[in-house]
């Protein structure tokens, strides 16, 4: 669970699946830059305008991320590891080095107060961060003795190796030490195997976020234009109504005026009537073509909500894909701890046929000097 000193915003993400895995906990507006990679010095506009930056936090991956998203790409993908640090550069900017995206943003914040919320939740957040992965050290250390100690255990394996003579015996030791070999081949081509999945589901993983962040996108923009155009057409329909009785009533007085003759007003009168009951008329038809407008917005805005329903359905798709092969990995990596075990137990073997073929020839040399002093005596 993330520090409880950082509040969570309204969520921003509309999906539900992604909803349970990563949660915003923090949201600020700024202007987005990144270094030049060619000077190390200037800075590149990432968007043209000020930007939603926002601190997530993934419960499966244990992580913390500052995303933001600028029209249908990412801008910035920044995973907070516990060594990086925010710098305060000015009273409305800050910066901070992201050395897995080897490069560097910088925010643009409109007032102080802003930057200043940032930069502490930047504080707390790589706080959280490093007791995250303190607590998932000793978890793997806890579940999985046997792979701390995996470098060291070989290293003083082939240390050994190189240092003892060879050994001449019979066919048992030398079998034990091919199967050790054996053991060793298989291990590598485990972790390679391992190395492959987990690279596949890192680059499926990705495909997926930047996806589900251009839906995101497109979805708030598509629900703020359908509030706008219904808030309209709710105003214009009052707006119609007011024109409609406004129109009957000069429609009355004109026949008021044509029924009683030279007992009404004057015919410059009439005439002004008229001319501003045309203007009602040609009113009321450009809201009418307004309205035929919005209403056709409004059925290209349900096509696009069933494209993002099955944009949702391909999400899930690749959800269930990435669970099969996080599963995968976890076979795998059972796998090489038995197959450490086995290695292990395989050289414990050889050790002691070792021992007992060291004692046999000392036990022959014993004999053979024994039998030297009868000879001589």
């Amino acid at each position: 669970m993330p520090n409880s000193r950082l509040s969570h915003s309204d969520p921003v993400s509309m999906f539900p699946l992604h909803r349970e895995r990563e949660q915003p906990i923090f949201s600020a507006r700024a202007h987005v830059f990144q270094i030049d990679p060619a000077t190390k010095r200037n800075w590149i506009p990432a968007s043209k305008h000020a930007v939603t930056v926002s601190f997530f936090y993934d419960a499966n991956r244990n992580v913390y991320r500052i995303i933001s998203v600028g029209g249908t790409k990412a801008i910035i993908n920044s995973t907070i590891s516990p060594n990086m640090s925010f710098t305060k550069t000015s009273q409305k900017f800050g910066q901070w080095a992201d050395s897995r995206a080897n490069t560097v943003y910088g925010l643009g914040f409109a007032t102080e107060q802003q930057l200043h919320q940032f930069s502490e939740r930047f504080n707390e957040v790589k706080e959280a961060a490093r007791l995250a992965r303190e607590k998932s050290q000793e978890k793997m250390e806890m579940n999985n003795p046997g792979l701390s100690i995996a470098a060291p255990q070989f290293s003083q394996d082939m240390s050994d190796e190189l240092q003892s003579p060879p050994v001449m015996c019979t066919n048992g030791p030398e079998d034990k030490l091919f199967r050790s070999q054996s053991a060793d081949i298989t291990l590598n081509s485990e972790k390679e195997r391992i190395k492959k999945m987990l690279s596949e589901g890192s680059i499926c993983e990705m495909n997926l976020e930047a996806e589900l962040f251009t839906l995101q996108d497109s979805n708030a923009k598509l629900v703020a234009a359908l509030h706008e155009a219904n808030a309209n057409v709710e105003q214009w329909k009052k707006q119609l109504a007011a024109y409609q009785d406004e129109t009957e009533r000069l429609r009355e007085q004109v026949a008021d005026l044509e029924a009683h003759g030279g007992h009404g007003p004057s015919d410059m009168l009439k005439d002004e009537l008229t001319q501003s009951l045309e203007e009602l008329e040609a009113l009321l038809k450009a809201k009418d073509e307004e309205i035929r407008i919005l209403q056709a917005k409004k059925s290209d805005f349900h096509e696009m909500e069933q494209e993002r329903e099955e944009a949702i359905h391909r999400i899930q798709e690749l959800e269930m894909r990435n669970v099969e092969l996080e599963r995968r990995v976890q076979s795998a990596e059972q796998s090489l701890a038995n197959s450490l075990e086995e290695r292990d137990r395989i050289e414990s073997e050889v050790q002691r046929v070792i021992e007992i073929l060291d004692v046999k020839i000392f036990d022959l040399n014993d004999l053979r000097q024994s039998l030297v002093k009868l000879i001589d005596k």
